[in-house]
């Protein structure tokens, strides 16, 4: 978890100099590059989440990461806590609430043991963050444990078998003479904070079970895509996608 920590201390998600393009940090004009960076390379987000329609809600978001999202529910009218592993992802998302005038809970914690109490929220959600934990399963089950009956999951984790994870295992392993490598030791090893996991929708079916429903589905990326020919990546199905959205309902 140490290793984790450090990696996203460094930097919180989607706050590279690539995505800011050499704006100051934490400034109005940073955050609103961040934000037009991340909807327009994952404008899924919006269909998934559908923060308008929670309105009124207590909200609670695990990693809030540059705060992009966690703004997105203030707007749309949620009462909103939220945490990160790490206290520049808390900082970070502090600042941009201030700028913009809006007010949530926020506190660095673990969440394989979140600090609420059973049954506390309408909707818990997380988008690309649980697959860097150590222990995945001891955070859905924390989920369950902090939403009221009827509550909703909402999310994102990594699928194991995408266009992405095929372009890893071609640099990482039959390039470098490793052809018996698995996916998963790849993806553990070279994609962003080490040991990301990465999963099948069966897998993800046994990790919520205790869910009264899950709606599980593949999405296909900019990340999967990039270096292939538009003409021809536009026939690409969602089932090579790197990420899989998840709707869970207690």
């Amino acid at each position: 978890m140490e290793s984790v920590q450090k990696f996203w201390e460094n930097e919180p998600c989607g706050t590279s100099e690539l995505i800011t393009g050499g704006k100051a940090p934490r400034t109005k004009e940073w955050f609103d590059q961040i934000e037009e960076y991340r909807y327009s390379v994952e404008p899924f987000i919006h269909s998934v989440a559908q923060f308008t329609c929670h309105e009124g809600k207590r909200l609670l978001e695990i990693g809030v990461g540059a705060g992009t999202d966690h703004l997105q529910w203030a707007r749309a009218g949620l009462e909103c806590y939220g945490i990160d592993l790490t206290d520049a992802g808390i900082a970070t998302t502090k600042e941009l609430f201030a700028l913009y005038g809006h007010k949530s809970i926020l506190q660095r914690a673990n969440a394989e043991s979140l600090p609420f109490e059973d049954g506390f929220f309408d909707v818990v959600y997380s988008w690309g963050v649980i697959h860097h934990s150590e222990n995945p399963q001891q955070i859905i089950n924390e989920i369950n444990r902090v939403l009221k009956p009827n509550g909703k999951f909402i999310g994102m984790m990594y699928g194991r078998y995408s266009l992405l994870s095929f372009k890893f295992w071609i640099k990482y392993a039959l390039l470098k003479g490793k052809p018996w490598l698995t996916y998963s030791k790849v993806l553990w090893d070279h994609q962003e904070s080490l040991g990301t996991k990465a999963y099948t929708i069966n897998e993800l079916k046994k990790m919520f079970c205790l869910f009264n429903s899950l709606e599980a589905k593949k999405i296909l990326t900019n990340a999967d895509t990039d270096k292939w020919p538009k003409n021809i990546s536009r026939f690409f199905p969602n089932r090579w996608g790197w990420y899989i959205s998840i709707k869970a309902g207690k």
